[in-house]
């Protein structure tokens, strides 16, 4: 079964497609090689089980005639010989290729001397479709993968021992068909005939006419999507000269895989992706925009007139970077410590702020202790902002843009205004605001709790606690039918203070005795073997010595604990001459107008809606500031988020948005993009009486909300 399906050009009948029967198809196959630009092989358990699933439906059912598995498109290596095919050098079915190779190898073993359905024996398996018995050296083998994969695949086929550093799909894939075939040992027939029915579409390019970057894009194939990064690494060496790709592949790409690890390679790059080009183009790409942008960026002049090669260079120079703060392989003591804690945070979002950091450090411009410095304020400012109850969702936009107002010769006091200087919506919260949330929030049922105890109790020790041995014990217990002693400790109002202050800073500790503590008296706590007055924590210091637990006790020892984390989560302080510095000087306004020049606004039909609206507008932030223009008056946070123009019977309201992003429920709104105007925004409606208001700043709301990056990603 074999006949042609399509080809690539109406005019050039150059790439070949066609249906094919897969076993056939390998068979007549001389090799299948995956260039190293290609991604490692990376189908999880459920792709493979979906095949599995496929092979029995159709190895079970007379009316199904064929399954089709995807395309294989490859091009030929180099010209063939008299003595030698040329390998087939594959762009797309790497992944199905692979699969159906470690189940053949399993079914092979699984069937011994048995030959269920003709053609299906081990040695015809193996002699078929996975080698070439009379070549030898890498020749031998039917499909070539690289790297990683590579060896590991060749020694299941070898039956060899595995490589020191063994590549983890191949193997826990050939694990999973060794399984379920061993499930299927009375049945092999069934799968036999499944495998036998797989058709694949071959489409054979042509060296000289194809694209096949263009042709890789396209590619919407089964299994598993590619990831940006695969798409990335493939446009920078796929169209290279076969020397060079080579080169920057082993010299580049392969180290940054290799710091990566298998697992953090095919989770993080992306992710790595999209911080890099952060700092390189000072915005932050969508997930979804990662390649788009990194196509837009490498033909940029600079790194055009720079070449591939140091782009590719720069690539792997910040992926150390990305690997040393994101995935722990730090060298430093010191900065180890503070990337492993603010790891614990989850704030990703910082990281483009710290590459640019990490690159100045090891280019000598930053010194170790000002990095860890640094580091320790992200860390402070994220957790105080949490503990606080402030929206994190503007941080990315925070730690994207941090790199502007950096002073590169008085590094770490530039970092530490800028942070004193950020407008309230992004605030570094004082030592009174962090305080006070310390001691009245749940930190309990908080996402981070085991860091924020880990930290309490590690800050100042040279010998660190290990606090995996331990767990969070309430003094007070969880128990809503309290025991007689701690009623009358507590006293007549215990349910409400039970309520307020149980899952708080004050009453939460940690110990080795949970189970014996349980909901014991606190003198039972406090004496027993193991109990706080024995306790080696510091986070215990005191219990020991108190006669009771009640409201008076937990807060007590709330603010003791609040005033050592002001020593563990430290604000940036700088006195008020040298932070005036860095304060930007304010450009004179050329605008001299006032209500007094808007005569609308004087009007009695209209002076009390403006002032209600321009009441509602300064109130969405203290950083709204409110300024008249000729033909209008403008209210601005970072930049105008909304205008009004003044009419005799009505506010003519003017939103800086895009028409497409308001969310306009009654669908009051006008769309006036590319309309001449004197405001900004592409949103206008009128507001003509009180009623309307509310609806109406639910749409200002919206657009203060995208200028301040409340609808980013942390």
């Amino acid at each position: 079964m074999r006949r042609t399906i399509q080809t690539h050009d109406k005019e050039k009948d150059h790439m070949k497609a066609t249906e094919a029967k897969l076993l056939s198809f390998l068979q007549k196959s001389p090799q299948f090689v995956i260039p190293i630009y290609q991604r490692t092989y990376s189908w999880t358990e459920k792709q493979c089980r979906q095949l599995w699933d496929d092979i029995i439906r159709a190895g079970s059912s007379e009316a199904i005639a064929v399954h089709f598995i995807g395309s294989i498109v490859y091009v030929e290596q180099g010209l063939s010989q008299v003595s030698h095919q040329a390998p087939l050098l594959v762009i797309d079915g790497q992944q199905r290729l692979t699969t159906v190779s470690l189940l053949i190898e399993a079914l092979a073993r699984e069937l011994g001397e048995k030959e269920p359905v003709d053609g299906f024996s081990a040695p015809k398996l193996r002699h078929y479709y996975l080698s070439n018995p009379l070549e030898s050296g890498d020749r031998y083998f039917k499909l070539l993968l690289s790297q990683t994969d590579a060896a590991s695949l060749k020694a299941i086929i070898k039956h060899s021992d595995q490589p020191r550093e063994p590549s983890l799909r191949v193997i826990q894939n050939f694990k999973l068909f060794t399984e379920l075939l061993r499930g299927q040992r009375d049945d092999l027939a069934t799968i036999c005939r499944g495998l036998a029915k797989l058709v694949v579409v071959d489409i054979a390019l042509s060296r000289d006419q194809d694209n096949p970057q263009l042709i890789f894009e396209s590619m919407n194939s089964t299994g598993k999507e590619l990831s940006q990064a695969d798409l990335i690494r493939n446009f920078v060496l796929m169209g290279l000269e076969p020397t060079l790709q080579t080169r920057l592949y082993e010299d580049y790409w392969r180290p940054m895989e290799l710091d990566f690890g298998q697992e953090a390679y095919g989770t993080q790059f992306d992710s790595f992706m999209r911080h890099y080009l952060t700092v390189r183009t000072g915005d932050i790409p969508r997930e979804r925009d990662v390649y788009e942008v990194f196509k837009d960026y490498s033909r940029t002049k600079p790194v055009q007139a720079a070449g591939i090669e140091a782009l590719v260079r720069e690539i792997r120079t910040f992926a150390r970077y990305f690997c040393a703060v994101a995935l722990g392989s730090e060298q430093d003591a010191t900065l180890n410590a503070a990337f492993h804690d603010l790891r614990e945070l989850k704030v990703d979002v910082s990281y483009p702020f710290l590459l640019e950091l990490y690159d100045d450090y090891a280019r000598g411009h930053l010194t170790g202790a000002d990095f860890a410095a640094a580091v320790r304020l992200v860390e402070a400012y994220v957790f105080r902002r949490v503990i606080c109850n402030i929206s994190t969702s503007s941080m990315n936009k925070t730690f994207g843009t941090f790199g502007k107002a950096l002073r590169k010769d008085r590094y770490l006091e530039s970092i530490q205004a800028h942070f004193l200087s950020l407008p309230s919506y992004r605030r570094f919260p004082d030592d009174a605001e962090f305080h006070h949330g310390l001691r009245n929030r749940d930190l309990y049922n908080f996402r981070s709790r085991s860091y924020w105890l880990r930290r309490l109790e590690n800050h100042g020790r040279k010998e660190r606690v290990a606090l995996d041995e331990y767990t969070i014990e309430h003094i007070l217990p969880q128990n809503p039918e309290l025991s007689k002693a701690w009623r009358e400790a507590l006293g007549a109002d215990w349910q409400r203070i039970q309520q307020q202050w149980l899952h708080t800073l004050g009453n939460l500790t940690l110990t080795g005795y949970n189970a014996e503590y349980s909901d014991r008296p606190f003198a039972e706590k406090r004496d027993m073997p193991g109990g706080f007055k024995e306790s080696p924590l510091k986070l215990n210091a005191g219990l020991g010595q108190l006669e009771s637990w009640n409201e008076a006790t937990i807060q007590e020892r709330a603010t003791w604990l609040a005033d050592r984390a002001l020593t563990v989560w430290v604000a940036p302080k700088l006195d008020t001459a040298t932070l005036a510095a860095y304060q930007p000087q304010k450009e004179a306004s050329n605008s001299s107008y006032s209500i007094e020049d808007h005569p609308h606004l004087l009007s009695p039909a209209i002076r009390p809606l403006f002032d209600a609206f321009r009441k509602e507008v300064l109130t969405l932030d203290p950083c709204v500031s409110e300024e008249f223009k000729k033909l209008y008056v403008a209210y601005k946070a970072e930049g105008t988020i909304v205008s009004i123009v003044p009419q005799a019977k009505r506010l003519l309201v003017a939103i800086n948005t895009a028409f497409a992003e308001i969310e306009d429920p009654k669908g009051k709104c006008r769309d006036v993009t590319g309309m001449a105007r004197w405001t900004n925004g592409d949103v206008e409606i009128n507001l003509q009486s009180l009623d309307e208001l509310p609806y109406i700043m639910s749409l200002v709301r919206q657009s203060f909300d995208r200028q301040m990056g409340e609808g980013d990603q942390p």
